[in-house]
């Protein structure tokens, strides 16, 4: 059966494609949104960026109760109630997943629950949790799948043992002693998570450092941070196998010494590896080009097939929620006749919600020497501003990288309290090509930790006042 025409239909209601949905209909377009799981918001919204968050949250909260009086404050009693902390996370994913589908009615976007593959041209088939099908007819589709968990061969998961971040979002109880598999943004989080919950972590990194993609003096801080917490970390270290014991689990490996490496915990993390979510999207004998599992598109997020776009994370583009929202963006303005630029990826940023929090944007030291810049870098500690002490929360620093001929900012690092919402600063520095004298010059309110920036920016030319 065939329903009414769209000018856009979206494969995907996370958040590349309901934001698209929405921008669409912003600029006048006829959108429909097609969704396989029973509510909005997919994965970051229902399985990774709020749910991981709110436990962070929780966290936080917890640890913070039990230095009460570090700020002379007499609590006592202090106890995790974890079914709370897990209510308290569903209520909060179950509160976004309705605003999201509040605003598919604000904004008038026709909303399909199912499984949608193309049947090009022009034509979208949705197949419904009871097998029934309907065919959309659209001018425009946008695939905004997402990705999934991919299975690691020698590492499959159970659900209770051995679990990915799936499973670890709905425990039931607080392991006694867990193995992190993977130092991404997953793992470090999820090992800030339970360690503050009293669990024993160890976090195994197959690479020389934690966080590898972030700035290697950020690594070294993050690996200081987790030792004084307790949190144990091995780096180039490779584990090759998995058993199960009367305790738990045991893992197995080799260090970059070609040393045996032996770990008994009660649950595996595997917090490594996602792949783009494809499959069943008829994607076969179409000139939409699939290379290494991702969706190939040029700078406009266009595929091979005239028409079609690709954003999030079924592209070869950071796995980010925000980026995801931009692609889509992006795309509806080009369908609605707009001419949008190319997204700069270099300005996109990366947070880590681990405890102390970690974000960054654009070049690290090191890539930016490898680019063949002539670098300068200056840091200001948070042990020297007045509100990371008043905040009890003086780990740290801020990270500039500049470059002496334009006095370009070239990248930011933060570690230490709020770098997620502080390192936004930084960003919109960078995009209206802020030199780092400028960011200096610019008056910041004292005390915040924002003035951090500053500090950090004004030492680009040795001016720092507080270090």
């Amino acid at each position: 059966m065939a329903t009414e025409q769209f000018d856009v239909t979206i494969i995907g209601g996370g958040p590349g494609g309901y934001v698209a949905a929405i921008r669409g209909s912003q600029l006048g377009l006829k959108v429909a949104l097609v969704e396989k799981d029973k509510r909005l918001g997919g994965t970051c919204g229902l399985r990774g960026c709020i749910p991981t968050k709110q436990l962070l949250m929780s966290a936080h909260v917890y640890e913070q109760m039990q230095h009460a009086a570090e700020f002379g404050v007499q609590a006592s009693e202090i106890r995790l109630a974890f079914e709370d902390v897990q209510k308290r996370k569903n209520k909060v994913v179950l509160k976004n997943s309705k605003g999201v589908e509040f605003l598919m009615k604000k904004n008038k976007v026709t909303v399909f629950n199912g499984h949608g593959r193309l049947q090009l041209p022009g034509k979208v088939e949705v197949t419904g949790a009871d097998g029934q099908k309907q065919t959309i007819e659209s001018k425009n589709i946008i695939i905004a799948s997402g990705s999934v968990v991919r299975p690691i061969p020698g590492f499959e998961t159970d659900g209770e043992r051995v679990v990915n971040s799936d499973h670890i979002l709905e425990l039931s109880k607080v392991p006694k002693s867990l193995i992190v598999m993977g130092s991404g943004a997953v793992g470090v989080e999820f090992a800030s998570v339970y360690s503050r919950f009293g669990t024993d972590t160890t976090l195994v990194e197959l690479l020389p450092r934690l966080m590898p993609l972030e700035d290697e003096e950020v690594s070294k801080e993050i690996e200081k941070s987790f030792r004084k917490r307790g949190i144990k970390a091995l780096v180039e270290t490779k584990l090759e196998k998995v058993e199960k014991t009367e305790a738990g689990i045991r893992v197995s490996g080799k260090n970059a010494k070609g040393e045996d490496v032996s770990l008994e915990a009660e649950m595996l993390l595997v917090a490594v590896g996602r792949m783009p979510y494809t499959e069943g999207l008829g994607l076969e004998g179409t000139k939409v080009k699939v290379e290494r599992g991702a969706i190939s598109v040029d700078e406009l997020c266009r595929t091979g097939e005239p028409n079609v776009y690709a954003i999030g994370d079924v592209i070869p583009t950071p796995w980010l929620a925000h980026l995801a929202s931009k692609e889509g963006i992006l795309v509806v303005e080009q369908i609605a006749g707009q001419k949008p630029h190319p997204i700069n990826l270099r300005h996109v940023p990366s947070c880590t919600y681990c405890d102390p929090e970690v974000a960054s944007v654009g070049l690290t030291e090191a890539k930016a020497k490898e680019l063949g810049y002539d670098v300068k870098v200056a840091k200001f500690p948070f042990s020297a501003s007045g509100k990371a002490r008043i905040l009890g929360e003086e780990e740290g620093f801020v990270k500039v990288v500049g470059e002496t001929k334009y006095d370009e900012l070239l990248g930011v690092h933060i570690i230490g309290p709020h770098a997620t919402e502080i390192i936004h600063e930084a960003i919109v520095a960078m995009h209206l090509e802020s030199t780092a004298e400028e960011l200096g010059r610019a008056i910041h309110a004292h005390p915040t930790v924002s003035e951090s920036v500053m500090e950090a920016a004004e030492g680009i030319h040795g001016l720092t006042i507080h270090f």
